[in-house]
């Protein structure tokens, strides 16, 4: 999925996550994200807990962590914003069609030249439906994390 937003904000990332979850074809277990201070936000976790997703920040300074996210942001670098002007009135027309194009025709050296759709149908019969995922869900180990990373080990470590 790919967007664009004036500025990273937790408003501007709940608007985005709610695109995601409507969109994805498969129930969504948990967001690994970096370190970004809008994820943190509250209203941001709380809505993540609301829809039965596990929040994980990755550890500071382990972007191997984070390579699928990493490996997309550079092919889109690479291949979609040197062919596009980031203020063309079509941006928003540009961006749907090179998210199909990756989902739908890219092959994928990462799934064995297979492209996405490809790899969902494939994983279809054994991805866990909605129903499954929220039943599975426990809120009570789920909490607000913080974004020191020294702060939060400590708070995970306490309870």
């Amino acid at each position: 999925m790919l967007a664009v937003y004036p500025r990273r904000s937790a408003k501007y990332t709940l608007a985005f996550l709610e695109r995601v979850v409507e969109e994805m074809p498969f129930a969504i277990q948990r967001l690994p994200t970096d370190r970004g201070l809008e994820s943190f936000a509250e209203k941001v976790q709380r809505q993540l807990m609301d829809w039965a997703i596990k929040f994980r920040p990755t550890k500071p300074r382990s972007p191997h962590l984070n390579g699928k996210v990493e490996r997309t942001q550079r092919a889109d670098l690479e291949e979609f914003w040197t062919t596009v002007d980031p203020r063309a009135p079509d941006l928003q027309e540009r961006l749907a069609e090179w998210q199909h194009f990756w989902n739908w025709h890219r092959p994928h050296s990462a799934l064995n030249g297979k492209t996405p759709i490809d790899r969902v149908c494939e994983l279809s019969p054994k991805t866990p439906l909605r129903d499954e995922v929220e039943a599975a869900y426990d809120p009570t180990k789920e909490r607000i994390r913080t974004a020191n990373y020294a702060v939060d080990a400590t708070l995970a470590a306490l309870k």
